[in-house]
């Protein structure tokens, strides 16, 4: 179990807000129906400037550094959600991993049409927490979201009271624990 004390005051504005996770946890859509903070698509500019980076063919998938993804930002006023798988790296002053069950993430990706080694690779990131640890190692506020039986407008309201400061205790990391689904791959 991963525990982090969130030492800064949650009624503190934020600057950079990352909300993050293994693709298929909901990050999109949770943050589509959020409309009090500017939110950016990480995903989106990094597409938008791909020819800048490299192109790892085995893996399908753009290449790019924490440095490169800081230069894509625009200037941050304010409170600002950076969404995206790889937000977390931005060394943000607030993290929200959005999290899900390695099996429904799975079927998600599935749903998406995404190709089995990517989905496998996806599901065992999830199961191993590996964004949460990048998440934790960076520092700032670490929160995390189970949103396996969540609809998107609960957490879009569930990102909305950590940033804002309410109910953050229950959203703190080390709750999640994916271990006994695990071993009943075994």
């Amino acid at each position: 179990m991963i525990m982090r004390t969130n030492k800064r005051s949650h009624e503190k504005k934020r600057s950079l807000i990352a909300v993050t996770g293994t693709p298929g946890t909901g990050k999109s859509q949770a943050c589509r129906l959020i409309k009090e903070y500017p939110v950016i698509d990480l995903n989106a500019l990094i597409k938008k400037n791909a020819k800048k980076f490299g192109f790892d063919s085995d893996r399908e998938s753009i290449e790019v550094t924490p440095g490169q993804l800081k230069r894509l930002l625009p200037k941050i006023r304010g409170r600002t959600i950076v969404e995206g798988h790889l937000s977390h790296l931005l060394s943000p002053e607030m993290t929200i991993v959005l999290r899900c069950s390695p099996n429904e993430l799975a079927r998600r990706l599935r749903k998406r049409g995404w190709p089995q080694a990517k989905i496998q690779e996806n599901k065992e990131a999830e199961a191993v927490d590996a964004i949460l640890i990048e998440a934790l190692e960076r520092g700032g506020d670490v929160f995390e979201i189970d949103t396996t039986h969540m609809k998107p407008k609960e957490v879009a309201e569930a990102i909305r009271e950590i940033i804002e400061g309410k109910n953050t205790r229950r959203f703190e990391p080390g709750k999640i624990d994916w271990s006994e689904e695990v071993l009943g791959w075994y």
